[in-house]
């Protein structure tokens, strides 16, 4: 398994209709793309008095890497490059996997933290799985997966929610504009 996220700024003014009217025609088209579990076509919108400006990612979750790379050199990535240039793609090796009961996700949710230099990695991988299938557990998750960041040591752990993006939810929080997902 691999998981990855690349995100392009846009403007202040960018008109974000167009995103979405971008992933509500491409979404669809990754629907039961072999080898990935589910691309989440998400956005944060520059809001009054808030930091945050016009951001357009994708994050992925890939069954194997050979689908991963497969993406990456091929004609799909390569739409990508021309509409938007080469991103920055942040890879993580994925560490626990849960499903939740939900089904339609609305927001998505980033949290990373450090992994200490000193940790029992054990204990740590056993109290983070546990935590995840709590998360997961929850009647409003479509789906958790923990990562490592092999090349900053970090711990990240995405969520995906069947609520509206609440600002006040641990973590960076993300509109989620379409949840493409295997047959599985």
């Amino acid at each position: 398994m691999i998981a990855k996220q690349y995100s392009h700024r846009l403007p202040a003014d960018y008109d974000m209709s167009l995103i979405r009217q971008r992933a509500t025609r491409l979404g669809p088209l990754w629907d039961h793309t072999d080898g990935l579990l589910f691309k989440a076509f998400i956005i944060q919108e520059r809001a009054e008095g808030q930091q945050m400006g016009n951001l357009y990612a994708s994050i992925y979750l890939w069954s194997n890497s050979s689908a991963a790379a497969d993406f990456l050199m091929g004609e799909r990535f390569q739409k990508v490059l021309d509409s938007f240039g080469r991103p920055y793609i942040e890879c993580w090796v994925p560490l626990d996997v849960q499903r939740g009961p939900a089904q339609n996700a609305l927001s998505l949710y980033r949290e990373e933290w450090s992994l200490a230099p000193g940790a029992d990695r054990a204990q740590v991988m056993a109290d983070e799985t546990a935590r995840n299938q709590l998360v997961a557990s929850g009647d409003d998750n479509v789906a958790v997966f923990l990562a490592l960041d092999v090349q900053a040591w970090k711990l990240v752990r995405i969520t995906l929610s069947a609520k509206a993006l609440d600002l006040q939810h641990p973590g960076i929080g993300y509109e989620v504009l379409y949840l493409a997902r295997s047959a599985a």
